[in-house]
């Protein structure tokens, strides 16, 4: 079977080799070792040293050095937001301090879907809403892989 070996991060993507494109949700998006199939039909195996984080953007390399762009699939969050930005940073730390992935914007908050967490966000005065969209959390501090800005 076909194998990707290597991630190639978004500046580096030349959209002449990319063969295929293949949508994942966040969990699918940090893997190792997994059978995929592209979104055209292109099947292989993502065969990495170690697992990392595929983003929006990034592409996985064939053996036969075509590429599959990695697109990021909607998925049902619950998006926080709060009256000030200090009263959406306090909601912030409560998450935080839940150990849950979190995306960080300006404006709001994104956890996956939890009705337990938004009843504590509520509890603690926050909006809450669900909305389908693609999840990027924050990677961890020690995570020392490629940024990803907002």
């Amino acid at each position: 079977m076909l194998r990707a070996t290597a991630i190639v991060r978004r500046p580096d993507v030349k959209a002449l080799q990319v063969a295929d494109r293949i949508t994942l949700d966040h969990a699918e998006r940090h893997r190792r070792r997994v059978v995929l199939k592209a979104d055209r039909g292109l099947a292989f195996l993502l065969d990495l040293k170690e697992a990392d984080v595929l983003e929006e953007g990034d592409a996985l390399r064939l053996e036969d050095g075509r590429l599959v762009a990695v697109r990021a699939a909607p998925e049902r969050l619950v998006e926080i937001t709060a009256d000030t930005a200090l009263h959406l940073m306090r909601i912030a730390w409560h998450v935080g301090n839940r150990h849950v992935p979190c995306e960080l914007t300006e404006a709001a908050l994104y956890i996956a879907e939890d009705h337990v967490l938004a009843e504590m966000v509520r509890g603690l005065g926050g909006a809450t809403r669900v909305v389908e969209r693609p999840f990027r959390p924050e990677r961890g501090a020690y995570d020392h892989g490629h940024a990803h800005g907002h």
